[in-house]
C-alpha cells in the first residue's frame, strides 16, 4: 500500500536529509522545501496528508505558513512544528490557532514519524515475526525481521541500548543482509578505547612522512570499510572536534588521509552503537545536534535481557555450542536447576554477561549435564533463590524438544532426511522448529 504523501519545510541541509531518507525509508512520499514561500505555493496545488515544518524558515515563519494555508486551502493538512525550547510558546500559540502538534529539538525521528503515521492513519508496516535470528522474544523477533529492509535501504543506523546487550551482533547482522551479494569489511571500532590524539589517525590514516615515525601509508579505519560497513562502538565517546570530522565524511563520503592533499573516495554504511542518552547530551551541548541527526535516521533499540526472558535459555543453548565447537566436543545439556537459575537471575550484565558463565562452565566443569552451581557462584544462587521459578511447562517440553532434536542431527551427522526419518516427521517439519530453535544449518540444510 502506498503511504500518504506528506510535504517537509526545513531549511537545514542535514535535518531535512535525515528527515527526508527516514520518511522514504518508511514507505512515505515526501516533498522538501528549504523555503517557507515555496512550500506555501506547494499547498496551494497540492493535497498533502501531513506538514512537518521548522518554525524557523529563512524567508517567513513557520507560523505564517501556517496563517497561510488556513486562509487559503480549503482543507488545510495537520501541521506539526519542528521547534527549539527557546520557540515553545510560538509552538503552542499554533496548537490553540489549530495545529496538529509539535517536537523540540533534539528529538528522536522516530517520535516524529509515530507522530504523523498517527495523524494520517497509517500504522507501521508489519514486518515477519518468524525471524529468529537475533532471539525468539516477541521483541527481537520484530526486531530482526525488520532488518532485511534497513539493511537494503539505510545508510546510516543507530543502535542503543545498554551495556552488553547485544549492538553490535545487531550490526553484523544488518551488514550480513546488506552484503549478501558481495561480501565486503566489517570494521568494529571502539570510540573509547582510542586515546583522542591518535583519533585523527586511526580513522584517517596517514602518508608516508606525514610525520615523525610515518615511514609507511598506512589506511585508517574509514578507508579500511570502503565498500563495506564502519560500525562505530560508543560513539557518545567522540570529542567534539572528531564529531565534527566524522559529520563531513558521512555528507561527502570522502577521506584525506594526514598529510596528504588528494580526497578519497569512500561507499560505506555508518552503524553506530551507544549506551549513553545521544539525546540529552545534544541538548547539554555533549555531542553535535547535526551529527546526532545524521546518524539517527534509523533507531533500533535492542532490550535488556532481563525484558526478554524468552531468549535466555535460547542464548544460553547457541552459546554451547559454539563453546562445543571451540573445545571439540559435544554441546553441553543444562539441568533444570540450571535452566531455573538462569531465568531466575536478572542479568545486569546482559548477555555478555550470559556468554561468560557458560564459557567460563564449560572451561571449568566436566559434567555433561551443567548445574547451577557450575554457572553461578554461591553468593549469586543465594541472592536469587527466593526469587528462583520452574520453569513453565511449554518452556521445558520446548527445551527438551530442542535438546532431543539436536542429538540426533548430531548423530546422523546433521543429514535433515535421515533425521526427520527418525523422528518420524516430515522434513519440513524438522527444518520449521530447526528454525524457531535458532539451530544452526536450518537455512541452508534444507532443500
Amino acid at each position: 500500500m502506498k503511504l500518504p504523501h506528506i510535504c517537509l519545510i526545513e531549511d537545514d541541509p542535514i535535518m531535512g536529509e535525515s528527515l527526508s531518507d527516514r520518511f522514504s525509508l518508511e514507505g512515505f512520499t515526501l516533498d522538501w522545501y528549504r523555503r517557507g514561500g515555496e512550500a506555501i505555493d506547494a499547498l496551494r496545488c497540492t493535497q498533502y496528508a501531513a506538514v512537518i515544518s521548522d518554525v524557523r524558515l529563512p524567508d517567513v515563519t513557520g507560523e505564517e505558513v501556517f496563517s497561510v494555508a488556513n486562509q487559503s486551502i480549503a482543507m488545510t493538512p495537520p501541521f506539526v512544528f519542528i521547534t527549539a525550547f527557546a520557540s515553545v510558546e510560538s509552538a503552542v500559540a499554533m496548537l490553540k490557532r489549530g495545529a496538529a502538534d509539535y517536537i523540540t529539538k533534539p528529538f528522536d525521528i522516530t517520535e516524529l514519524v509515530t507522530k504523523v503515521r498517527d495523524l494520517v492513519g497509517v500504522s507501521a508496516q508489519a514486518v515477519d515475526l518468524g525471524n529468529t535470528a537475533l532471539g525468539t522474544s516477541p521483541s527481537m523477533r520484530t526486531l530482526a525481521g525488520g532488518c532485511p529492509r534497513i539493511a537494503e535501504r539505510a545508510r546510516t543506523v543507530l543502535i542503543t541500548g545498554e551495556s552488553g546487550v547485544g549492538k553490535e551482533v545487531v550490526a553484523e547482522f544488518l551488514h550480513s543482509l546488506a552484503t549478501l551479494q558481495a561480501p565486503a569489511a566489517f570494521v568494529a571500532v571502539n570510540c573509547g578505547a582510542i586515546p583522542d590524539a591518535l583519533l585523527e589517525d586511526a580513522f584517517f590514516g596517514h602518508e608516508r612522512g606525514a610525520f615523525t615515525g610515518a615511514d609507511r601509508l598506512k589506511k585508517g579505519h574509514l578507508e579500511q570499510a570502503d565498500g563495506g560497513t564502519l560500525f562505530l562502538d560508543e560513539i557518545g565517546d567522540l570529542p567534539l572536534g572528531m564529531q565534527v570530522k566524522l559529520l563531513r565524511v558521512i555528507q561527502e563520503r570522502k577521506v584525506r588521509r594526514i598529510g596528504s592533499e588528494k580526497s578519497i573516495p569512500v561507499d560505506i554504511r555508518v552503524y553506530c552503537a551507544t549506551n549513553r542518552d545521544l539525546t540529552a547530551m545534544a541538548r547539554e551541548g555533549q555531542f553535535r545536534d547535526d551529527l546526532y541527526y545524521r546518524i539517527n535516521v534509523v533507531h533500533l533499540k535492542v532490550p535488556a535481557l532481563r525484558d526478554r526472558p524468552e531468549d535466555v535459555l535460547w542464548l544460553a543453548h547457541k552459546f554451547l555450542e559454539e563453546q562445543a565447537g571451540l573445545l571439540g566436543e559435544s554441546p553441553r545439556l543444562l539441568t533444570l536447576g540450571a535452566q531455573s537459575a538462569l531465568l531466575a537471575h536478572t542479568w545486569p550484565g546482559n548477555v555478555r554477561e550470559l556468554r561468560n558463565k557458560i564459557e567460563r562452565a564449560c572451561v571449568l566443569s566436566p559434567a555433561v549435564a551443567l548445574t547451577a552451581a557450575d554457572l553461578f557462584e554461591s553468593e549469586e544462587i543465594e541472592s536469587t533463590a527466593g526469587a528462583q521459578e520452574m520453569p513453565s511447562l511449554e518452556a521445558f517440553v520446548a527445551d527438551a524438544e530442542r535438546t532431543y532434536i539436536a542429538s540426533v542431527l548430531r548423530r546422523l551427522d546433521g543429514r535433515i532426511g535421515a533425521a526427520a526419518a527418525a523422528l518420524k516427521i516430515s522434513r519440513k517439519t524438522l527444518w520449521e522448529k530447526m528454525k524457531r530453535y535458532g539451530m544452526r544449518g536450518a537455512d541452508q540444510e534444507f532443500h
